[in-house]
């Protein structure tokens, strides 16, 4: 299944960059700036990734772990867009401001040991550092506003592309709590890092971006509307050490499906310069496999039951765009 989607997507790849270039081989370059720069700040905010599994042994529970990672933190970067007259290319890449997420990583566990199965006996809550991460994009569009008879205010654009994230974090400075048993057993603090944890999503997504010119019914130039919305197939993997326990490792190889919209303002600084604002939403479900590593246990068991990885990312985006 996972190799057809590819497949299939490629097709749909070759098929857009084939028909965008015989709708622009017959017709010279229109814009007088090709090549636009843009610089960005975002801040993330209600946002996480999370994961969890369940019990490869009876009595089978799910969940039997979950572990959600808050991911609200600033990011900076740009992109280089070449424009043509039916079609443009981009690129972009942004990398976050190392430092504590605002929220709390949560981790629950169902473990089924003193308590009925569905009871949840062991949680913790600590704080998480976001350590070097990145998020890149790369992505082709193509204009159909004129060819469909839409009025000269309206940018409509097919766009397909890759998006793609690598998240780092640890988790450090916590409270294990055990709610099931009624403040029978007191808190247990832990200092230090406990975990660390990579996860990276391959998204190959298609959709179709908007921008309605409304310079005439304000008074600052070059202002529009702007959108986009777009489904994604994903494929995703996690890396899990947990730091306590010696060299355990856990891992996920999941793939889904993501979408993301976005919507904002643009406006006209300069002849060559304008600035935006938007909020862009980002929702992703994946579905796999858990592997669990423990050498000291000699240790090394693959399951299905009850995995599931998800995220769910809002922003917030200012920019600058220059164009040359």
């Amino acid at each position: 299944m996972k190799h057809c989607t590819r497949s299939n997507y490629s097709l749909a790849v070759f098929a857009f960059l084939l028909l965008c270039f015989f709708s622009s081989s017959t017709q010279a370059i229109e814009a007088e700036k090709p090549w636009a720069v843009s610089f960005g700040a975002k801040r993330f905010s209600s946002s996480h990734t999370s994961s969890e599994f369940g019990n490869p042994f009876p009595p089978y529970q799910k969940p039997l772990s979950r572990l959600e990672y808050p991911m609200n933190n600033w990011w900076f970067g740009g992109e280089v867009r070449r424009s043509f007259n039916r079609f443009s290319l981009g690129a972009e890449l942004y990398t976050n401001v190392q430092g504590d997420s605002s929220g709390r990583f949560k981790d629950s566990d169902w473990t089924g040991d003193s308590y009925p199965p569905n009871v949840k006996d062991v949680y913790s809550e600590a704080s998480n550092r976001m350590r070097r991460s990145y998020m890149g994009k790369l992505d082709v569009d193509m204009k159909v506003s004129d060819l469909i008879g839409l009025s000269r205010r309206w940018d409509l654009r097919p766009v397909i592309g890759f998006r793609w994230q690598d998240l780092n974090f640890t988790v450090h400075d916590g409270v294990q709590s055990y709610p099931a048993a009624g403040g029978a057993i007191p808190p247990d603090p832990y200092q230090g890092n406990a975990i660390d944890f990579n996860q990276k999503y391959r998204q190959y997504f298609l959709g179709v971006k908007m921008a309605y010119d409304i310079s005439s019914y304000v008074s600052i130039p070059q202002t529009s509307l702007v959108g986009q919305i777009d489904w994604a197939y994903v494929e995703g993997k996690n890396a899990d050490h947990h730091l306590l326990r010696g060299d355990r490792w856990t891992y996920e190889d999941t793939n889904g499906n993501a979408w993301h919209g976005m919507v904002g303002l643009k406006f006209g600084l300069a002849k060559n310069v304008d600035a935006g604002i938007t909020y862009e939403y980002l929702r992703i479900k994946t579905t796999g496999t858990h592997r669990w590593v423990d050498p000291a246990y000699d240790l090394d068991l693959t399951s299905s039951n009850g995995v599931k990885v998800w995220s769910k990312q809002t922003s917030l985006m200012m920019n600058i765009r220059c164009k040359f």
